[in-house]
């Protein structure tokens, strides 16, 4: 599946929704179509940044919206969907704040992509105060099977953002190094 392409919205909130999310269609801007948006929360999305790719979390709370984002890094690489959770790894970060610990965590799950030869496509977060627990479940990457579009080297604070809006939706997003 390849990646959706969304224009980069530095602010998101019920009344600046994307042109494009991962689930399909197009968003509006009508309070109807805003209070639509809370009903497909969590979710993630993609927008592009030059030469490299944003991803994008929402949720109800910060470890939703962090789970997610992961969830749009997979995606980056490969349809989540073709991942199936045999193994499962844990990882914690702790940082000074919200947009270091997404950075910190994004690169933890690089990192062990690397590493361990593993694709991953479920993600459990849990934050106390600025340290996050992860839990990621995946497999080794299969060429054929996942049939990864591009490696991803590095988060970066490029576009770098984790915010609540009014409605009480959580954004955690920044640029990913591919």
């Amino acid at each position: 599946m390849p990646a959706v392409a969304v224009r980069l919205t530095m602010h998101v909130s019920l009344h600046m929704l994307p042109v494009r999310r991962h689930a399909g269609g197009s968003a509006g801007t009508d309070c109807t179509q805003a209070k639509d948006m809370l009903n497909t929360l969590p979710r993630w999305e993609h927008f592009d940044h030059q030469s490299d790719i944003g991803v994008r979390g929402l949720g109800r709370s910060r470890e939703e919206a962090f789970a997610q984002a992961a969830q749009a890094l997979t995606a980056v690489v490969t349809d989540p969907a073709r991942v199936v959770a045999r193994e499962s790894v844990r990882v914690s970060c702790q940082a000074p704040d919200d947009e270091m610990l997404l950075v910190d965590w994004l690169n933890a799950i690089i990192y062990e992509m690397a590493t361990r030869g593993m694709i991953f496509g479920r993600f459990t977060v849990g934050c106390r105060g600025m340290r996050l627990d992860g839990e990621m479940a995946g497999e080794r990457i299969d060429v054929e099977r996942h049939q990864p579009a591009v490696e991803v080297k590095a988060a970066t604070v490029a576009c770098l953002r984790v915010a609540c809006d009014a409605a009480g939706v959580w954004t955690a997003q920044c640029v990913v190094d591919v």
